[in-house]
């Protein structure tokens, strides 16, 4: 990969620093573009809610570029959300546990439960690598209602006047199609929404011996 500028030692301190005082970032995934702050910052989180004019029973999803960084999140992970996390991490698949102490309750709109996910984007891994913990709580980089935005120009044009940084793609485009999210709790998986990973009886069990 090229130079980017996550390569940039001084501009890493100074992300780091607008992050912890609540700042908000837009970037590439695999599926659509999304927002981004700090899991434990609660204003960083408002900042994202008030930005998109988000529902607050809306909660967010937990990113990062290693499914190890995101364990510490969740607890209660059983047999068959690992073959999932073993065949589709990374990728677009969000899978929702029940959530541990560390994940703090204005990310999750107060329930008791948190998705995650690890986007295949050589970018989105490359930024969480440098950020502090290595966790992003995110959205989908647009209005509440609206159509996420699929490119950078887009990103700019929805949410570039609200948030410290839109990071460039660097030619590595998303998809455009959003994650499929599963309730993974009691070994039970059932789809909440589909997208681009189709999960049924069958994949699972197929996935069984991965």
């Amino acid at each position: 990969m090229k130079k980017i500028i996550f390569d940039d030692i001084n501009f890493v301190k100074e992300l780091n620093e607008k992050l912890h005082k609540g700042g908000v970032i837009s970037f590439v995934t695999d599926t659509v573009w999304g927002v981004g702050c700090l899991p434990d910052n609660e204003k960083g989180v408002e900042n994202i809610y008030e930005l998109k004019n988000r529902d607050r029973s809306k909660p967010f999803i937990l990113m990062s570029d290693s499914i190890e960084h995101l364990f510490p999140y969740v607890k209660n992970i059983q047999p068959n959300a690992c073959r999932l996390i073993e065949k589709y991490f990374p990728g677009a698949l969000t899978l929702i546990f029940e959530k541990s102490d560390k994940t703090p309750d204005f990310v999750t709109s107060f329930k008791n439960t948190a998705g995650i996910r690890v986007p295949n984007n050589p970018i989105f891994k490359r930024l969480c690598e440098v950020v502090d913990g290595h966790v992003l709580a995110t959205t989908s980089a647009n209005l509440s209602h609206q159509p996420p935005a699929l490119n950078y120009d887009e990103a700019i044009k929805f949410v570039g006047a609200h948030v410290d940084y839109v990071f460039e793609d660097y030619g590595y485009h998303c998809q455009g199609l959003a994650s499929t999210v599963a309730l993974a709790v009691n070994d039970n998986i059932k789809v909440l929404r589909q997208g681009e990973v189709v999960i049924n009886s069958q994949t699972i069990l197929a996935n069984k011996y991965f």
